[in-house]
């Protein structure tokens, strides 16, 4: 980057238009194997490291929604040199929003993979299952600064490990995971013993920098920009594939955005289709086949 910063990514055969993978957060660019082989037949990717994550710059000064959304227009402009096709995951979504609505004549379509929209806004963001799952637990964390790593401090404090595990399994799994980081500090640990959406917290954990967890916790990575807002500056064709909600007993939000805040951005957007699916968060892992559905749907709309 001209400021010095460092964007890693990889590109695969030139196959048709560039399309920028954009993963979602804790993740890397090696998030999208389970689809790069079929994206690649149809498009060029180009699949980045977000900052703070992977090989990119760990950078906090960096951890914002304007300054990685304007450095990958950026990559787009310079390093592809011609219109992309932009897809992300999760906090990744809200970044090829970004992207989506600020890229102008950069941009061709955008796939939005179940952002959270809305639901990480100060108004919204106590009641939803990642701020009371991990953003709480993580802010703790780095304030006591305890002797053992955040994996183990994670499945102490968990939402999810106090909702669906056993009594004591959570326990187990801290002590495990704290072993397990100690002997062999650079791979991913409790791989084994979880379900998949969990594991994914954890498979890329140590090229992750917390502070980034910190960035979204106090809202600072939006970088004041409200989703009504971003949302309705996207004029490109969008396909939003969101994943459907459900609650908790006492009215957590467990999904990354409810129905209606999914149908919300939706309407906002000049001209989008809202896909919504039941999966997993991760939905190009764990349903690969419907994620290459939106994205046909998204070339149908180019």
């Amino acid at each position: 980057m001209p400021h010095g910063a460092r964007i890693h990514y990889a590109v695969g055969p030139d196959s048709g238009p560039p399309l920028l993978l954009i993963h979602g957060q804790t993740g890397c660019w090696r998030d999208y194997g389970p689809v790069l082989s079929q994206l690649s037949h149809r498009w060029q990717v180009f699949a980045v490291d977000c900052y703070g994550h992977g090989r990119s710059s760990h950078d906090p000064s960096l951890y914002s929604l304007q300054a990685n959304g304007e450095d990958l227009l950026w990559l787009i402009r310079e390093v592809i040199g011609r219109p992309a096709a932009v897809s992300g995951h999760s906090s990744g979504g809200l970044l090829a929003a970004y992207v989506a609505a600020r890229g102008q004549s950069l941009v061709l379509g955008a796939l939005l993979e179940d952002p959270p929209v809305f639901s990480t806004e100060p108004d919204f963001f106590p009641r939803s299952f990642a701020f009371q799952d991990t953003y709480a637990p993580l802010h703790r964390y780095l304030l006591e600064h305890p002797a053992e790593c955040w994996e183990a401090y994670y499945l102490r404090h968990c939402l999810w490990g106090r909702l669906f595990l056993p009594k004591g399994t959570a326990e187990k799994l801290a002590r495990y995971a704290q072993r397990f980081r100690q002997r062999r500090p650079l791979e991913e640990p409790v791989r084994f013993f979880l379900p998949g959406g969990i594991n994914d917290i954890f498979r890329y954990l140590p090229q992750y920098d917390l502070a980034f967890g910190e960035a979204f916790y106090n809202y600072s990575w939006h970088s004041g920009i409200p989703h009504r807002q971003l949302m309705g500056e996207i004029r490109v064709p969008t396909v939003f594939l969101h994943c459907k909600d459900a609650y908790t007993e006492d009215g957590i939000l467990l999904a990354a955005a409810s129905d209606l805040q999914a149908q919300q951005a939706a309407d906002l957007m000049k001209n989008c289709r809202l896909v919504t699916i039941s999966s997993p968060h991760n939905i190009h892992r764990a349903h690969s086949k419907q994620f290459l559905q939106a994205m046909e749907q998204l070339s149908s709309m180019l």
